[in-house]
């Protein structure tokens, strides 16, 4: 039986869902179809992906974060383009997305979304929470932007790739060290979100600066000693940061994360519990997914209350 003292010495694992969902629907055949022919590959995919990351981990404390909107977060209030750049979900694959919420629930996962925050932000929320009660934090995700909420003793783990950075790790990997991560795609600009950065400013530059200066303010107090830093380009540099700062202020805004707290509800929680395995099973029948994957998620359901 897990002790209180071993629960405490794991991580709590906060899960950037979305995008193992889309990782699913992407990469899994698309015969995957329940009995009226809508494709389930991307829910069938991430089921999969659910049951490796809790053998591997024996998580006792984890929560999934949803993306649930790409038009109504509180960045689209402050830059309309925001994520512009992306199709919006098809209809086959938002009817998975609602499936993959339900399984996460159904196999005892808390389970976070809201229209106005991302789930970087709930994320953030959940992760400042936890780690106030002195709790390390591994965030689940391939994505640079949640980088940022790794502290000493936290990591961050690219689950499907195998790549696990703690602090040291993000600073050798990325450049620049955690909480210098929104500063830095403020300067590069993020092209999968479409914000714009400082034309010219790449991520080698945006780290060259960041080094120096130690944050995104400290280069715009400091513009005159660019020239004589040791940098590409760097007599011209200083007048392109001036030239674009509006856009590095307006990224920086973008690049952030809030905590998005008041939408983690009155008592967020972390704690697994062993779901429901007769809504699992109608879930999974409708579904049409088969014994060995059924087995593996009810063996972990179970799990939760040894």
């Amino acid at each position: 039986m897990t002790t209180e003292a071993t629960q405490h010495s794991q991580p709590v694992y906060l899960v950037d869902a979305s995008m193992y969902v889309f990782r699913a629907w992407f990469s899994m055949p698309d015969q995957f179809e329940d009995a009226a022919g809508r494709p389930t590959n991307a829910v069938y995919g991430f089921a999969r992906f659910l049951c490796e990351l809790l053998e591997q981990t024996d998580a006792r404390e984890i929560a999934v974060a949803f993306d649930e909107s790409l038009t109504t977060s509180f960045r689209n209030e402050i830059y309309p383009d925001y994520k512009a750049n992306r199709d919006p979900a098809p209809e086959e694959l938002q009817r998975q997305f609602a499936w993959c919420k339900d399984l996460a629930r159904l196999i005892g996962l808390p389970v976070y979304f809201d229209n106005r925050y991302e789930a970087d932000d709930l994320i953030a929320g959940l992760a400042a929470l936890n780690r106030s009660r002195g709790r390390r934090i591994c965030v689940v995700t391939g994505d640079k932007d949640l980088a940022q909420l790794v502290f000493e003793g936290d990591h961050w783990w690219d689950f499907a790739r195998n790549r696990r950075f703690d602090a040291a790790g993000i600073r050798e990997h990325f450049g620049v060290h955690p909480h210098q991560i929104a500063d830095y795609l403020a300067l590069t600009g993020d092209a999968v979100d479409n914000i714009p950065g400082v034309p010219g400013v790449g991520p080698k530059t945006a780290a060259a600066l960041l080094g120096h200066f130690g944050s995104l303010d400290a280069v715009y107090e400091r513009l005159e000693e660019i020239a004589w830093l040791k940098i590409r380009g760097a007599k011209r540099l200083a007048a392109k940061l001036r030239e674009h700062e509006a856009a590095a202020r307006l990224a920086r805004q973008l690049t952030g994360l809030d905590d998005g707290i008041d939408a983690l509800g009155a008592t967020p929680t972390v704690t697994r519990t062993t779901g429901h395995g007769d809504l699992l099973d109608a879930l999974l029948d409708g579904l049409g997914f088969g014994r060995p994957l059924r087995e593996r998620l009810h063996r972990q359901r179970d799990s939760a209350s040894g």
